[in-house]
């Protein structure tokens, strides 16, 4: 007996990036290094191996996402990396952010010094009414776009007007809290579409958005339904930017400004600065499962009902890094002109600050007004049925739509059969009948043109009728649809109908 053919496991050769620039790596055995000045790159699960091969000229790379944490990184690579500008992210699928590398902005000693007092000099109160006010602004416009939820919105409005006169950070805090749980509550019992296969495979729990509050966690780490698990990774994505812009302008992620509390380890002005794009993240998201149904394949569900993400819907994820780099850039800005504004002194002048981030002045220097936007990336439409992605234009795959068009014609056809047993469908019936009989008996044939013979029908009239539709033949002669369809197909109908026929097909009384 032969042996068994081992599985073939060479990885696929890559020499570019996808056209946003943002390489995602997933799986078991990744490394990164160089070599002869080429950044060497291998990833992958099981017999899913891709090698890329990038040179320092056209590499396009801009965002190198590494998700997980089995695999190596050499010291050249990370020089590669930060000559290039390319900016460097270790995740977990769970939304947790292992590592940000990227270029490192000057340290001001004046702007750090500013941001460290901001906490007590009410700068840093200042500054976080104004990145609530916009969150909270932000999720009244996904209440009344997204969600239709108008009572709930005029509720946070109502919060939000209060934010002026909040004197301390527990108030803001309180505020933005009770703005957070009447938004997500209008959340909770929204419906996830699924293709047709999937709903036999996933739990009950996975049809609906679901509590923003994990039962694992108490919030909201450790996501049990995929939507907060999709919502926790891109955060995720977000945060990191965050990190790289914050860094860029000279600023302590760790230092925060009094809304997110100091603990060890947490990047709290971070935390602060990413607030007001949150909506934005949750608007991206309701578009796109309101649009295109999730897939099974994408998720799994760890043996405590944690929710996790496939390597393809990461990858695909990951490609709208760069949208949230260019919604959190000008709020960076924002909170950093604003603590170098506050450390003016008498004798010190005012710290102006490069737009390095937006490039608002060299856009406003041209008489052009600098507005933020960003276009997210378009989402895979999926088949509806067996959620296999397909082309735009299709609702499901060429299979699935055999099989549903077969359905419904034959959902139609019972309908049809019942209703033409209805009291009122046999009334009509016999109605009908007996006044085809009574035209039969009433009709002369004397009355018939001496050139209409049955051959001049049959040679002239009849091919004609073919291209004449049955709504027309129906009209012309006062019989039903179905019965118009059988004189189009060639069935000759009583004498009777002939000459209204003849005239319907533009056959007069031929010249002597």
């Amino acid at each position: 007996m032969a042996a068994t053919k081992t599985v073939y496991q060479s990885a696929r050769s890559l020499n570019s990036v996808p056209r946003n620039g943002v390489l995602t790596l997933i799986g078991y055995g990744i490394s990164v290094s160089v070599d002869k000045g080429h950044l060497i790159v291998n990833d992958g699960i099981g017999a899913e191996r891709f090698h890329y091969r990038l040179p320092r000229i056209g590499h396009r790379l801009k965002r190198l996402v590494v998700v997980g944490s089995d695999g190596l990184l050499t010291l050249a690579a990370l020089k590669w990396l930060r000559d290039q500008d390319v900016t460097l992210s270790f995740l977990e699928r769970d939304g947790k952010v292992l590592s940000v590398v990227g270029p490192a902005g000057s340290s001001d000693a004046k702007l750090r010094r500013a941001q460290a007092v901001a906490i007590n000099n009410g700068v840093g109160l200042e500054i976080c009414r104004s990145l609530i006010d916009a969150k909270i602004k932000g999720q009244e416009i996904v209440l009344r776009e997204h969600l239709n939820c108008e009572a709930t919105a005029e509720a946070i409005a109502r919060s939000r007007q209060k934010l002026g006169s909040a004197q301390n950070f527990d108030a803001v805090r309180n505020i933005e809290a009770n703005s957070a749980a009447l938004y997500f509550r209008e959340w909770r019992d929204l419906p996830v579409s699924w293709p047709k296969i999937d709903l036999q495979r996933i739990p009950d729990r996975w049809r609906f958005v679901g509590s923003r509050q994990s039962p694992l966690s108490g919030g909201p780490r450790l996501a049990v339904t995929p939507v907060h698990a999709i919502l926790n990774y891109v955060f995720a994505l977000l945060e990191a930017e965050t990190r790289l812009a914050i860094a860029s302008l000279g600023l302590d992620v760790g230092l925060g400004l009094g809304l997110h509390t100091d603990t060890a380890d947490r990047p709290s002005l971070v935390f602060d600065v990413l607030e007001p794009v949150r909506p934005e993240v949750e608007k991206w998201l309701l578009s796109s499962i309101a649009s295109e149904p999730l897939r099974r394949v994408d998720f799994f569900e760890t043996a405590t009902g944690n929710v996790r993400l496939m390597a393809p819907l990461c990858t695909k994820l990951s490609e709208t890094v760069p949208l949230w780099g260019k919604l959190v850039a000008p709020w960076a800005e924002y909170v950093a002109q604003v603590l170098a504004n506050s450390a003016k002194t008498g004798r010190t002048s005012a710290i102006v600050l490069p737009t390095k981030l937006t490039q608002r002045r060299r856009v406003e220097a041209k008489g052009t007004i600098w507005i933020a936007s960003a276009k997210p990336p378009k989402a895979d439409h999926v088949c509806r049925g067996c959620g296999k992605i397909i082309e735009d234009r299709s609702t499901n795959c060429a299979e699935c739509d055999v099989h549903i068009s077969t359905e419904r014609l034959n959902r139609v056809a019972i309908i049809g059969r019942v209703a033409a047993r209805s009291p009122e469908a046999r009334n009509k019936h016999a109605g009908s009948l007996s006044r085809h009989v009574a035209e039969r008996a009433a009709w002369d044939p004397t009355s018939q043109p001496v050139w209409l013979t049955d051959r001049l029908f049959s040679e002239k009239i009849q091919p004609l009728l073919a291209g004449i539709s049955p709504s027309a033949i129906a009209a012309q002669v006062r019989v039903s649809r179905w019965y118009a369809g059988r004189i189009r197909e060639g069935y000759r109908p009583h004498p009777r109908h002939w000459r209204a026929l003849a005239i319907l097909a533009g056959v007069d009384e031929p010249s002597r």
